[in-house]
């Protein structure tokens, strides 16, 4: 979403206070210039920001003889690159609805309203301003978690003849080295840390030299993540429709690569807001501020495994309008009002 901008025509002073005139709205054309705001109503789609960690795993050059030296089991002596999805960020956003267009007209003798709309011309308020709280995609990150592990070789182990033996000594160094750290907190050794502050100094500097000799079998994991947005704007309910696919080997894919597992989307109106007659609409008089009344829709976002999203959410194209009086925008009165950007409904009315 773009930054809103404020309309502000013929601006005049009552009572200190800017106030709305008694609008009077008509549908917009184009080609026909109007002294007033044209301004439109939304329709209201789903949008996915899926976060995904691309990890990168290197093995140690002592892998091979972790088991042997350290009987640890599950260390994996190949290099391996694979995806898991980090988190998903599902909200809504607005798109001005060509069907939506909206014109607050002018009376001779009146202010001139104080209206903040989007840079996409979306009513945002009348007669205050808000901040537009949209959501900012993820930027892409980046860990590089490789230890130096052979700055803490001693001479024994350069001149190991073998890598079998060095590994051997590396593991017996991992080995001594937990056994300093279990004798400095059991108070065994001779020169003991003088203090608290001292002893977490020693321990330390121990774990870091662990860790890093450990890291010589273990290896260790770089990471990436980047994010990728998916929306959908309904026209009607959807069934199951393909939203996304991601594989565990290759990351993010198109809606239509077999080679990921699909994510699926549904959304399906529940029909909240009654929907007038073709004899009502006829009746209608457009004589005020239109606004959206949404309709209420279920959205689920599944794969074959699970269920990550269920919510109900509002759906103006699924609902119709009303207009809010012109006698709420009188020239003495300093009634506000605050819209949803996204779905154009009355969000609050302070009078």
């Amino acid at each position: 979403m773009k930054k809103s901008i404020f309309t502000l025509l013929l601006l005049s002073m009552v009572s200190g206070q800017w106030s709305v005139v008694n609008a009077q709205v008509s549908e917009f054309r184009p080609g026909i210039v109007a002294d007033g705001v044209n301004y439109a109503l939304p329709r209201t789609g789903v949008r996915a920001d899926v976060t995904v960690r691309k990890i990168t795993y290197t093995p140690g050059e002592f892998a091979r003889y972790a088991e042997r030296y350290l009987h640890m089991k599950d260390v994996n002596p190949e290099a391996q690159t694979y995806y898991e999805i980090d988190r998903i960020n599902i909200y809504q956003y607005g798109e001005p609805d060509t069907l939506k267009y909206y014109t607050v007209k002018l009376k001779d003798k009146t202010v001139a309203p104080l209206v903040q709309l989007t840079d996409a011309g979306l009513m945002v308020a009348i007669n205050t301003n808000v901040p537009l709280n949209t959501p900012e995609v993820p930027k892409p990150t980046s860990t590089h978690n490789q230890l130096n592990g052979h700055q803490y070789f001693t001479s024994e182990i350069l001149a190991a003849a073998s890598s079998s033996k060095m590994a051997e000594l590396v593991a017996q160094e991992i080995m001594d080295i937990r056994e300093s750290k279990n004798s400095i907190r059991r108070g065994q050794v001779e020169s003991m840390p003088k203090d608290g502050a001292s002893m977490r100094i020693v321990l330390g500097e121990l774990d870091q030299q662990e860790a890093a000799l450990l890291q010589l079998f273990t290896g260790w994991r770089d990471t990436t993540t980047t994010t990728e947005s998916y929306s959908i704007m309904p026209d009607g309910d959807i069934q199951k429709a393909v939203f996304f696919r991601f594989s565990t080997k290759l990351g993010l894919l198109d809606d239509d690569d077999v080679a990921g597992m699909p994510y699926y989307i549904s959304i399906r109106d529940q029909h909240t807001v009654p929907l007038p007659t073709e004899a009502e609409l006829k009746k209608r008089k457009i004589n005020g501020v239109v606004y959206n009344m949404a309709s209420v829709a279920d959205v689920k976002i599944f794969s074959a495994e699970a269920t990550i999203y269920d919510k109900d959410l509002p759906f103006p194209q699924f609902g119709t309008i009303d207009v809010l009086a012109p006698t709420l925008f009188g020239k003495d009165a300093t009634t506000s009002v605050i819209f949803n950007h996204a779905t154009g409904t009355i969000q609050q009315i302070n009078k």
